[in-house]
């Protein structure tokens, strides 16, 4: 007669996803503050008492490390990962409450496909290093390297629909020339089809504008995405990107003068096409940024 032995994760029924907030009332921060408690725990043949996020619920739970005769350790029977990390673009920042948007999507687990749990996020700078062309079928990316020894831009505090949400701080207003000053934005009802440029880097830290059109937008009057589908024409970026790539979800649409919304996906089948995704104004509303007790309605 044969029998299996479960995994003391699964035993402990923590699952894929979950987050690991402490373990025996100590707070977990990185994957390395783990293996200690699970190999004393082990050898002391003691369960650990484990408490974990998932979704909006706090759980608490006992696992009981279990020793691997071939590793000859102490072992949990889960995959760890220590943090989430990409490539996306600023779309606006609030110089007068310091508030900031990005990406203008939800940030989704590689392996899961479910919304990141956000816990401590924060944002650095990075430097565009090379670019993957798109072709049709194959979505092209950004390449960028972080730059991790520079201080902090800002933390994460919200992961939505419409993009990852915080608070920056003051070093992000410095050395973005232009870009740097406030600009009105443009309501859903005040985008026109016709000729509008994103702001987006395609080399070092660059911003740049680049010209598209705006093929369709919709005039939403309730917070949805996928509001603006665009093209790119601009003969340069083409050469450069083939169209619209990864890494340049957040990239700032501007359509006179304004902001209307952000670049949020590519149409696989057609690079030089994609979703302006959301407008502006519900970016500005996940913010907390009430544009309408703003005198004139800017953000940079």
């Amino acid at each position: 007669m044969r029998g299996t032995i479960s995994p003391p994760g699964e035993e402990a029924n923590i699952q894929i996803g979950d987050n690991i907030l402490s373990i025996n009332d100590t707070a977990i921060t990185k994957m390395e503050e783990v293996a200690p408690l699970v190999i004393e725990a082990g050898k002391n043949q003691d369960p650990l008492e484990v408490k974990i996020k998932r979704g909006n619920e706090e759980i608490s739970t006992q696992l009981q490390p279990a020793y691997d005769i071939k590793e000859k350790d102490y072992r949990i029977g889960l995959y760890i990962r220590d943090s989430a990390a990409g490539i996306g673009t600023m779309t606006f920042f609030d110089p007068n409450t310091k508030k900031y948007g990005a990406l203008g999507h939800i940030i989704s687990d590689m392996d899961t496909r479910k919304p990141v749990e956000i816990n401590n996020g924060s944002i650095v700078r990075s430097q565009i290093t090379d670019i993957k062309k798109g072709e049709h079928g194959l979505p092209g990316e950004k390449k960028a390297d972080f730059i991790i020894d520079d201080v902090q831009l800002g933390d994460i505090t919200k992961n939505s629909p419409f993009g990852i949400f915080g608070t920056l701080k003051e070093a992000l207003v410095k050395g973005n020339g232009k870009w740097s000053k406030p600009m009105p934005i443009a309501l859903p009802s005040q985008v026109k089809e016709g000729p509008a440029q994103i702001l987006t880097v395609i080399n070092g830290e660059e911003i740049e504008a680049f010209d598209v059109k705006i093929v369709n937008s919709i005039n939403q009057s309730a917070p949805a995405t996928k509001g603006i589908i665009l093209e790119i024409t601009d003969q340069r970026l083409l050469e450069e990107t083939g169209g619209i790539v990864q890494g340049m979800s957040g990239s700032p649409i501007i359509q006179n003068d304004k902001i209307i919304g952000a670049v949020t996906h590519v149409f696989v089948n057609d690079p030089t096409s994609g979703y302006g995704g959301v407008h502006i104004e519900w970016m500005l509303d996940e913010a907390g940024i009430d544009i309408y007790k703003q005198e004139n309605k800017k953000a940079s």
